[in-house]
């Protein structure tokens, strides 16, 4: 099926490889494949095939990895399929960076 890419751009993903302590625990439980090692540490291989799940920040050791789980499209078409937010598909956070919410709906 080739490499899948989710969004140009968009994912909230980082790392801070000094902090990488090489476990591997992020390519363990990334579904995509976003992290490959270099040397003794990971790195991000391909941002763009990141859902951002959050699995790879939840299991980081050292709080080298970053993300904001579910504020992506992946969660947004999860939680339109269960129902929630009336059962249309927002593609993006619901508030600003302040906490409030966006005016013109979650997308404005």
């Amino acid at each position: 099926m080739g490499n899948m890419v989710y969004l140009k751009n968009v994912a909230t993903l980082s790392m801070d490889t000094t902090k990488c302590s090489g476990c591997g625990l992020c390519l363990d439980v990334c579904p995509h494949n976003v992290f490959k090692m270099n040397g003794k540490s990971a790195k991000i291989m391909d941002r763009d095939a990141c859902m951002e799940c959050g699995a790879c920040s939840r299991n980081c050791p050292t709080g080298a990895i970053s993300v904001q789980s579910g504020v992506g499209c992946a969660a947004a078409v999860i939680n339109s399929l269960l129902g929630r937010n009336g059962g249309e598909c927002c593609c993006g956070p619901q508030t600003d960076d302040s906490g409030a919410p966006r005016s013109g709906g979650c997308c404005g």
